[in-house]
């Protein structure tokens, strides 16, 4: 076949998107019954500059402007060039795929993300991951696109000058298969769910509740290693502060963003809830019992009500609702006194009275007000952020300079734009690597067959 592609996700998706838009076969090779992978467990959120959206609501944005964002949470610690390059893509990926294969991905309006300085994130109107994966999986089906279900690649096969010249698969059955290609693609993801990698790179998350897709075995990153590639920033992850528990669903964090916050047993905030949702996960983590409550009002329970976890939560009982704080300190556990002091502060911060100890500014955004409402949360790990080294073609790179002849990846098995730890992660920025560099590895490779012909 010309183009076997690993992993049925966001980014491999786009990648056979892509290939079949240029005339070129692709196959994808999915170790899942239904492609779904982490993008199913995500918000649907993709960040992007220059969109046909963003023009039509007078957003003003570019690619410089996104990159500084990225490059700031990240404390410039992000491979410019693939910072630059994702940015660069990312308009044009969002109108292609909104126009060219009717994925729906509207701007998100109402609020910001910890970090992006203007309205950039498009998503499906539930802002659902599940319903992005939808629509990409449908469209792979519209374009005739083979997806080989319930196999999983453990073998790739290169010659003496890095080529890589086909793989093996293995069926439920214990039955494998030898299958020739000319180009490959490793768009599966990271290595959250592989306990001992995590461990090896990740060790304030050894242990921690994982969100991530079970698949997710660092695969990719050991064929790579054993192939001699060159990998960068192996300890970088995404966590999420705010995973319903015991639940088990995401809670968004634009409740954090527009006037939320979270306490923990002790009835008291431990941190700025607006750095980032992805360094609060380990701060969650190092409260008593891993545990700490959200707690917003009215207000912003109809924010959340936009979001289709949100509901889903609401429907499995996550949520609480107390009529004052006397009743608030009863449903989450915690001392009434200081759960009052802690209420208390956060009004005078919100009147510019009192200066949050944290660095957050309350200002702007209204006073909580009762009834309040409440959903226990814990840290978890989301997905890895290292990963194989790609240039701006998607081409993975060797350890002695170069790149692979015909080995391309994206998604969680590069390495992203978030730098070397969890604080370097902006949000959205998982779905921007994914999806970009997979399309930009179906146009390289496409264009690489093509000219073999």
């Amino acid at each position: 076949m010309p183009v076997a592609i690993v992993g049925g996700g966001a980014c491999g998706m786009a990648a056979a998107l892509a290939i079949s838009d240029a005339g070129v076969e692709a196959v994808i090779f999915e170790r899942d019954s239904i492609p779904a992978g982490s993008t199913a467990l995500s918000s649907g959120m993709v960040p992007a500059c220059v969109t046909r959206q963003q023009s039509l609501h007078d957003i003003d944005d570019s690619v410089s402007i996104m990159a500084a964002d990225i490059q700031k949470k990240a404390k410039n610690l992000a491979d410019p060039t693939l910072v630059q390059t994702v940015c660069q893509a990312s308009g044009p990926l969002v109108d292609w795929l909104s126009e060219t294969h009717n994925i729906e991905l509207i701007l998100v309006e109402g609020f910001l993300y910890p970090g992006h300085s203007c309205l950039r994130m498009h998503a499906p109107s539930s802002r659902s991951g599940v319903d992005l994966i939808n629509g990409l999986s449908r469209a792979v089906e519209d374009a005739g696109i083979t997806i080989m279900t319930d196999v999983r690649v453990d073998l790739l096969y290169v010659d003496e000058r890095a080529t890589v010249k086909g793989l093996q698969i293995e069926r439920p059955d214990g039955s494998t298969e030898l299958i020739g290609c000319g180009s490959l693609i490793l768009a599966c993801n990271g290595f959250g769910g592989n306990p001992d990698m995590v461990t090896r790179y990740i060790e304030a998350m050894a242990g921690a509740n994982y969100f991530g897709h079970a698949g997710n075995q660092g695969d990719a990153i050991q064929w790579g290693l054993d192939l001699g590639a060159a990998t960068r920033d192996l300890g970088a992850y995404q966590g999420h502060g705010s995973v319903a528990h015991p639940h088990g669903i995401l809670i968004s964090w634009a409740l954090m963003m527009e006037g939320g916050i979270q306490i923990n047993l002790q009835g008291e905030r431990f941190s700025n809830e607006h750095e980032g949702y992805s360094e609060q996960a380990r701060l969650v983590i190092e409260q008593p019992q891993s545990i700490a409550w959200n707690i917003f009002d009215a207000r912003l329970h109809a924010l959340g009500n936009d979001f289709e976890d949100y509901r889903r939560a609401e429907k499995l009982g996550a949520l609480k609702i107390a009529r004052d704080v006397e009743q608030l300190a009863q449903i989450t556990n915690t001392p009434l006194t200081q759960l009052q002091e802690t209420l208390q502060q956060v009004a005078q911060m919100a009147e510019n009275q009192l200066e949050d100890k944290y660095g957050r500014d309350f200002t702007g955004k209204p006073v909580l007000t009762p009834p309040y409402y409440a959903v226990q949360i814990t840290g978890s790990l989301f997905h890895t952020q290292g990963g194989l080294v790609v240039d701006d073609q998607a081409r993975v790179q060797q350890q002695g300079g170069g790149g692979f002849p015909n080995l391309f990846a994206g998604g969680g098995a590069a390495c992203g734009v978030s730098g070397p730890e969890d604080w370097g992660y902006l949000s959205g920025n998982g779905l921007l690597t994914a999806l970009t560099l997979g399309r930009i590895a179906g146009m390289n490779t496409a264009a690489m067959m093509l000219e073999n012909l």
